[in-house]
C-alpha cells in the first residue's frame, strides 16, 4: 500500500514539476526582459534597448504562451517602469514577435537542436520576428508621437535592434549551446 501511495505521490510531484519549471523559466526570462528595458544605448531620437536578445531567445527555448508573456507583459511592465509612453506598443509588438518566433521555431525544427536545420530555422522565425519588431514599432510610434518622421528617425536603430536580437539570440542558442542545455534540463527533469 505504502509503496502505490508513493508511486502516485512521485507521478503527481511528476506534473507538478514541470509547472514549475515552466513558471520559473517564463519568470527568469521575463525578469532578464524587464531589466533590460532599464539600460539603452543612446543613439539620436532615443535609445537602443538590448532586451530583444532575451526577448528571441526566450521565444526559442518557450512554447508560444510563456514566449508572449517574456516578450510582450515583460517588456510592457519594462516600459511601465522606465519610459511608459509606448508600453502598449510593447505588449502588441514585442508579445506578437516572440508567439511567431515560438511557433515557427517549434513547427520548423526537427527536435534535433545541433542539426543545421534547427539553425535555419531558428534564424528564419527571428528574421520574421525582427519584421514584426520593426514594422510594430514604427507604426506604434507613428500613433503615440503622432509624427511619421519621428518614426522615420527611429527606424535605422530599430532595424539595428532587431538584427541585434537575432544575432544575439542565434550565438547563444547554437553557439553558447543554451538551446542543447535548456534541452537536457527539461528532459533530465522529466524522466
Amino acid at each position: 500500500m505504502q509503496s502505490n501511495l508513493y508511486t502516485a505521490n512521485k507521478n503527481n510531484y511528476s506534473a507538478g514539476d514541470s509547472r514549475i519549471r515552466w513558471i520559473t523559466m517564463t519568470g527568469i526570462f521575463m525578469g532578464m526582459n524587464i531589466a533590460l528595458c532599464a539600460f539603452g544605448v543612446p543613439v539620436p531620437g532615443g535609445h537602443l534597448y538590448l532586451n530583444d536578445v532575451v526577448i528571441c531567445t526566450a521565444a526559442l527555448l518557450l512554447d508560444a504562451p510563456a514566449a508572449f508573456l517574456v516578450g510582450g507583459v515583460g517588456a510592457m511592465i519594462g516600459d511601465m517602469l522606465f519610459y511608459p509612453p509606448p508600453m502598449f506598443v510593447s505588449l502588441v509588438t514585442h508579445g506578437l514577435q516572440a508567439v511567431v518566433i515560438s511557433l515557427l521555431f517549434h513547427a520548423l525544427t526537427d527536435g534535433s537542436h545541433s542539426s543545421r536545420r534547427a539553425k535555419v530555422s531558428a534564424l528564419a522565425a527571428t528574421l520574421v520576428g525582427a519584421v514584426i519588431m520593426v514594422a510594430g514599432y514604427t507604426l506604434g510610434k507613428i500613433y503615440v508621437y503622432s509624427t511619421f518622421e519621428y518614426a522615420m528617425i527611429k527606424l535605422p536603430y530599430e532595424i539595428a535592434q532587431a538584427l541585434l536580437g537575432v544575432a544575439g539570440s542565434y550565438l547563444l542558442c547554437f553557439h553558447g549551446r543554451v538551446l542543447d542545455h535548456y534541452a537536457r534540463f527539461t528532459a533530465e527533469r522529466d524522466r
